[in-house]
């Protein structure tokens, strides 16, 4: 892309960030100081490029996925931090009565109000590791079924227990068995990678120890996934803030974003071990194709997990990210 092509896409992309608007190319002759026909042809050879693209309403042009992802990398200039910003968040994370992990939060919640985008913690609490999974039988019912309860012990001691329904056709017996296997295979692994041992490692040896092997991993894949979410705190700051742009006008359109950010499993999607800051645009963001998210991986104490910030893909990227970073750096400390 040439220079002056990427001056194009900036000027359109931080338009339309700030207007929400279709940029022309008569509103780009004065900033660039060229003709609008010679703005009008890289702007053709950016649309073809998929940088941009037209909105079927006007005859401007709006960044596309492409384009954002292309400010974000190459064009975009962190923005300096105002000095109310930074008071406001060094405040908290110099507050010493404040828990590292609650100065984290009430961090988040600050970041939220200033962006007014929706702010999520995720403590993941990945210090918990299995030590020791254990079935008791509890009824059998008239229908066949039966009733268990699993009981899971930590690294850290804490014991768990949940009341599982089993399906007739699966003998106790052998989620006994399973359960002896997997406190085998898989003792000290963290909670939230269990189902991914599970299934690579340690499903071929209760393929050969049961019968019914692929009903009863479903039953421990289940089990464990409910335990992990357990151990899975997540915090909202912000969470009708989405609801006040523009995109979100149509009531289907808030109505699906209200059924996402209260669906739990869809969230914790959001988690991440990635110690950089990574902005996540529409489709590649694994929640919704128009929204953007920043999110990088933190500790604080004991505690660990995400930051993430969810907006409009017209998001104040050098903002956003200005602010995680401050919040970052000081955890690095």
């Amino acid at each position: 892309m040439g220079e002056r092509q990427e001056e194009i896409l900036k000027e359109i992309v931080e338009n339309y960030i700030k207007n929400f608007k279709p940029v022309s190319s008569k509103s780009l002759v004065d900033k660039l100081n060229c003709s609008s026909a010679t703005i009008r042809n890289d702007m053709a050879d950016l649309e073809d490029l998929g940088y941009i693209e037209k909105e079927h309403t006007s005859s401007g042009r709006i960044p596309s996925e492409k384009g954002y992802k292309y400010y974000v990398n190459h064009l975009m200039q962190p923005k300096k931090m105002t000095g109310e910003d930074m008071l406001r968040l060094q405040t908290v994370l110099n507050n010493n009565s404040l828990v590292l992990s609650d100065a984290v939060t009430k961090c988040m919640e600050i970041i939220s109000d200033i962006t007014h985008y929706t702010s999520v913690v995720i403590d993941s609490n990945s210090n918990a590791n299995l030590k020791k999974i254990s079935i008791v039988p509890v009824a059998h019912n008239d229908d066949g079924t039966n009733d268990v309860v699993a009981i899971l012990v930590t690294s850290q001691g804490d014991v768990e227990n949940k009341q599982f329904k089993v399906e007739k056709n699966i003998d106790i017996n052998e989620l006994v068995k399973t359960s002896e296997i997997i406190n085998k295979a898989l003792v000290n692994t963290p909670l939230d990678r269990v189902n991914e041992r599970l299934e690579l490692e340690v499903k071929p040896l209760i393929r050969k120890a049961v019968t019914r092997y692929d009903e009863v991993c479903n039953f421990f894949a289940s089990a464990f996934k409910d335990f992990a979410m357990d151990n899975t705190d997540v915090v909202f700051s912000g969470k009708t803030n989405l609801l006040d742009y523009k995109e979100y006008d149509n009531t289907d359109k808030m109505k699906e974003m209200v059924a996402k950010l209260n669906n739990e499993e869809l969230v914790q999607h959001i988690e991440t071990d990635d110690d950089n800051i990574r902005v996540y645009v529409g489709n590649e963001s694994e929640f919704d194709s128009d929204v953007t998210i920043i999110k990088t991986h933190y500790k604080a104490g004991n505690s660990e997990g995400t930051l993430a910030i969810i907006g409009p893909k017209r998001m104040e990227y050098d903002k956003v990210v200005t602010l995680l970073n401050y919040v970052k750096e000081y955890l690095d400390k």
